[in-house]
């Protein structure tokens, strides 16, 4: 498929995945219109953007009408809570936009899942088919769930469904592997756990951005694609950068249960006084998985080759942040 000139429906485009995501589809010569539910937020764009619920039909048959290609990034991607908060939105709200996109015509859906469908126990150099785990956390189990939903409305040619399993994605804007940390770092309150062991499988977002698109120009449907940036980095190396990055005292090191029983004491101090919650102890899950996932199926069928290495990525990073209030950017 020629991306030239498609009308493509970002959803979640006031987000960090979905704003990047409608730069660079402006780029490559789309034009983009997004799908918000909160009127916060909302980006900049040659194009419409309509604020309303991923569950709304109404909104939903609006959004898909005219459109040849839905990129779905609007997901409730926090570590913890309710699972029927996190079923309405990653599930119901997901097959919602997916069979409104099917009944409008649109030949590709391109579904934003995550790496975190494996759980935060998996083999080592895990493939698309290996085992998936909810691992009793609602993010989790609802993005199994929604996968498992979505590609039973794979019809291709008509409609075609493709589903990417994306890892730890930073960049400009990113909340968990950026803002959320470096906030944390500037009042001394982070930490590693177990040493900084195990694997964060970051992909910068304009990485992801050319599998996604790789893969719609391709039309691969029915196929799931891991994409990271392939590289191995510790947990420690990986947050020992970002601390440098700012000039920031490296973090610290502390047992996995340690680091558990601290955040459980800080969030309940924080529900207390009637705090935003900052980091919720089930993050610690999230900071210490073991291993990297296999992306040998997106090299050979997407010639999927990471643009951006992690040096660059940080560099790019560092710029926005020196302009950036990052207290802004959490609110």
């Amino acid at each position: 498929m020629n991306l030239n000139n498609k009308t493509i429906l970002i959803t979640g485009i006031g987000q960090f995945i979905g704003s990047r995501s409608a730069e660079l589809a402006t780029i490559q010569g789309m034009k983009v219109r997004g799908l918000q539910t909160s009127p916060e937020k909302l980006p900049n764009l040659n194009g419409e953007v309509i604020v309303g619920s991923l569950t709304d039909p109404v909104i939903a048959r609006k959004a898909c009408q005219g459109v040849d290609i839905v990129l779905h990034a609007e997901q409730l991607g926090q570590e913890a809570g309710d699972i029927k908060h996190f079923r309405e939105v990653n599930v119901t709200g997901t097959i919602n936009i997916a069979k409104a996109a099917k009944a409008a015509g649109v030949k590709t859906f391109v579904h934003l899942s995550s790496v975190l469908v494996y759980g935060f126990n998996y083999p080592n150099g895990v493939t698309e088919s290996g085992p998936l785990c909810g691992e009793n956390n609602p993010y989790c189990e609802t993005k199994i769930e929604a996968e498992a939903e979505l590609l039973k409305l794979n019809s291709p040619p008509e409609f075609g469904i493709i589903i990417i399993r994306a890892g730890d994605v930073y960049g400009p804007g990113s909340i968990p592997w950026v803002v959320r940390p470096l906030l944390m770092m500037r009042q001394k309150l982070f930490a590693y756990a177990n040493d900084g062991k195990g694997v964060i499988n970051h992909v910068y977002i304009d990485n992801l951005v050319d599998a996604i698109f790789l893969a719609i120009e391709k039309q691969l449907y029915g196929e799931i694609f891991n994409i990271t940036d392939g590289q191995e980095t510790s947990w420690k190396d990986y947050f020992l950068q970002l601390a440098a990055m700012e000039g920031l005292a490296p973090p610290m090191s502390l047992p996995k249960e340690e680091m558990k029983l601290f955040l459980r004491l800080r969030h309940q101090g924080q529900k207390l006084f009637r705090q935003k919650t900052d980091i919720l102890p089930d993050s610690v899950d999230f900071m210490s998985r073991p291993y990297a996932y296999s992306t040998e199926k997106a090299k050979r069928l997407l010639n999927y080759q990471p643009k951006i290495g992690l040096e660059e990525g940080m560099q790019i990073t560092s710029a926005w942040v020196q302009k950036t209030d990052l207290q802004k950017v959490v609110k």
